[in-house]
């Protein structure tokens, strides 16, 4: 008989979790039919971030793939209207990537079904679970160094 892994429990409700936030924010992007995939939706808010329009390069790096992969999804979404290359102003042999008017909205019609996915996957917390959930996820997503300096200060 072998003995309980708790942390391989942890694990795979970590994973089942993701897969069923996946599902939902791909159904509510789905019912607002915006004709944006999740990883073209994850490329639209990484590039609201910056405050100029930055490279392929930065943009790959930023979201930790290939920049071929970030080729496919701009031409994708600059197809759709969504974004559009531009000259670097310094460079003409340098292409920055910025948002349109029609990304703009995109990205607003964006957050509210990220934020009706949360809704629906936190409705049965009560609002101190969500503070403790938070906080938890806080810890994770940080790692041990930051919660090891919380701990020191």
């Amino acid at each position: 008989m072998t003995a309980p892994d708790p942390d391989g429990l942890l694990a795979e409700q970590l994973l089942r979790l993701t897969r069923r936030v996946h599902r939902i924010q791909k159904r509510h992007l789905e019912h607002r039919d915006l004709g944006i995939t999740p990883a073209q939706s994850r490329l639209l808010r990484t590039l609201a971030h910056y405050g100029s329009p930055p490279r392929m390069a930065d943009l790959a790096e930023r979201l930790e793939v290939v920049p071929r992969a970030v080729t496919t999804l701009v031409d994708g979404l600059e197809s759709a209207g969504k974004v559009r290359r531009v000259p670097d102003p310094g460079n003409r042999r340098v292409i920055r990537i910025e948002l349109t008017d029609d990304g703009r909205t995109a990205l607003r019609e964006l957050h509210g079904a990220r934020r009706c996915a949360a809704e629906e996957i936190l409705a049965p917390l009560t609002d101190e679970q969500r503070v403790l959930l938070g906080g938890l996820l806080d810890s994770l997503i940080d790692g041990p160094d930051i919660e090891r300096n919380r701990r020191t200060a």
